[in-house]
């Protein structure tokens, strides 16, 4: 709602673990629409999106739901109690209930009915000749295509951006294809360079406030807000300057899309020109590989606070390598950097960046050397410590486990936990967590498809099982861990 933006961690840029874009979750009408199913709706709403399908005749299948589920039943679950089985269903987030009419009923029952109208399930009828199998495939088919729309889409945006970049007149070309690859409206801040069709007023408003908190010091790097019947977003550029994004609707890869966009528009109103450094961002975003982008090196991670402004900075260090933050500056500098009046400065060891994990380990570095400067009130501080604790610290550690856990609820994560602990033994990671072996191989595989990972890699569980022990010392007293209680649904 107008007035309270939300941060750059809002559900609706639709992040997923790897980046943008997630694949888009199927229509329910979609389904609806498809005659070879023969699939009828008769009750609760008519919209949902469905992110899956599970088929069960258990009076309670909701511990095994991640929720967005279309749930398919034969009748003999819902049985007893239709009325605490749909709240279940409901409760534990499913998207829609599916009734096979045989081989238990002729029709479903009325009572069934009523309580998805109750409590706002969709139910959809499944005929004779549709097996549950068609309707998963169904599903299946849907998303995948969906994903390979949205992947071409961003594909495409992207390199019709670099192209507009490339033009005699950059500024108001990217803007003018970003409006046109989102649908929507599009504003540079300050000077007022906008594209796309002219924005509602509440929309505007809510826009320029937007713009105006991501564009001054210490604000946040972006936000987003709803307002006027658009999805507004507002990305911080160089020095205070700032882009804002209007849409009716949100797609998963619009927050991709627009990030580039403020890549480029950052790179095209620095106040002086980027020289080889814009080429190699201009090679990262092409390429996606920081190795071929930077030269050989050897490069300098930065971490900066002070009160100065972060354009000045880079300036000084000779670099337009720049990421303000709402808690202080990050750079990368191609020459060792010196102390600058009004910023403490932690600065990495030189770093290759053709060596695997360089970049990120220098950064790691730097922050830690920021802290030491801090606390000893020097201007600049470098990287010293040796060996593995150099490395990886306590806090990067944390930082690392919750990225590469985010996607997973605690449910799953608890469960992979235990299912690492016991070497993948599927019998006694059960009987620890208090639950069926079931529902552990479905959580165990329902977390590798959220991680994308090959958990039958051992590399990728030895990174698990640290990230995991990792997030567990960061979480406080209280937490669960394996075979210390029963399992809450995932």
């Amino acid at each position: 709602m107008p007035g309270s933006p939300r941060d750059a961690r809002d559900p609706e840029h639709g992040k997923g673990p790897a980046g943008e874009p997630l694949t888009p979750p199927v229509a329910l009408a979609a389904l609806l629409g498809d005659r070879e199913l023969g699939l009828r709706h008769l009750a609760g709403p008519a919209t949902a999106g469905v992110h899956g399908v599970h088929a069960s005749e258990m009076p309670d299948p909701s511990p095994y739901l991640l929720g967005g589920e279309l749930l398919l039943t034969a009748g003999a679950g819902p049985a007893d109690d239709p009325d605490a089985y749909v709240a279940r269903l409901a409760g534990a987030g499913a998207a829609a209930l599916g009734f096979g009419v045989a081989p238990v009923h002729e029709e479903v029952p009325a009572a069934l009915a009523e309580a998805c109208a109750r409590h706002g399930l969709p139910l959809l009828e499944v005929p004779p000749r549709t097996p549950f199998s068609a309707v998963a495939r169904a599903v299946g088919r849907l998303m995948a295509e969906a994903r390979t729309r949205e992947l071409r889409r961003v594909t495409e945006a992207q390199q019709a951006l670099a192209a507009a970049a490339a033009r005699p007149d950059p500024v108001p070309a990217v803007l003018a294809r970003l409006a046109a690859s989102l649908g929507g409206s599009v504003a540079l801040w300050p000077g007022g360079r906008s594209a796309g069709p002219e924005l509602p007023a509440p929309a505007w408003e809510a826009l320029s406030a937007l713009l105006a908190r991501v564009g001054r010091e210490g604000g946040p790097a972006t936000a987003t807000d709803r307002a006027g019947g658009h999805h507004l977003a507002a990305y911080a550029l160089a020095g205070r300057a700032a882009l804002g994004t209007a849409t009716p609707a949100r797609a998963p890869g619009d927050h991709t899309v627009a990030s580039v966009a403020a890549v480029l528009l950052t790179l095209l109103t620095a106040e002086r020109p980027a020289g080889a450094e814009a080429a190699a961002l201009t090679r990262l975003l092409l390429d996606g590989d920081p190795a071929a982008a930077l030269a050989a090196g050897p490069w300098y991670a930065v971490h900066a606070r002070g009160s100065g402004d972060p354009q000045a900075l880079a300036s000084a260090l000779g670099t337009v390598l720049l990421d303000p933050r709402e808690d202080g500056v990050r750079l990368l500098a191609d020459r060792e950097p010196a102390a600058q009046s009004g910023w403490r400065l932690g600065v990495s060891a030189p770093a290759v960046p053709s060596a695997p994990g360089a970049l990120a380990t220098a950064d790691a570095q730097a922050a830690r050397a920021l802290q030491r400067a801090e606390t000893a009130r020097t201007p600049l501080a470098r990287h010293t410590d040796p060996g593995f604790a150099g490395l990886v610290g306590e806090a990067e550690a944390r930082a690392h486990a919750e990225a590469l856990l985010g996607p997973l609820s605690p449910a799953l994560r608890q469960t992979l936990r235990g299912w690492l602990a016991h070497h993948g033994n599927w019998d006694r990671t059960a009987a620890s967590l208090g639950v069926h072996r079931n529902t552990v191989r479905q959580r165990v595989g329902r977390a590798a498809e959220l991680l994308d990972r090959d958990l039958d890699d051992p590399d990728v569980r030895m990174e698990l099982w640290f990230a995991l022990r990792t997030a567990d010392r960061g979480a406080g007293p209280g937490t669960t861990g394996p075979g210390t209680g029963p399992a809450q649904p995932g």
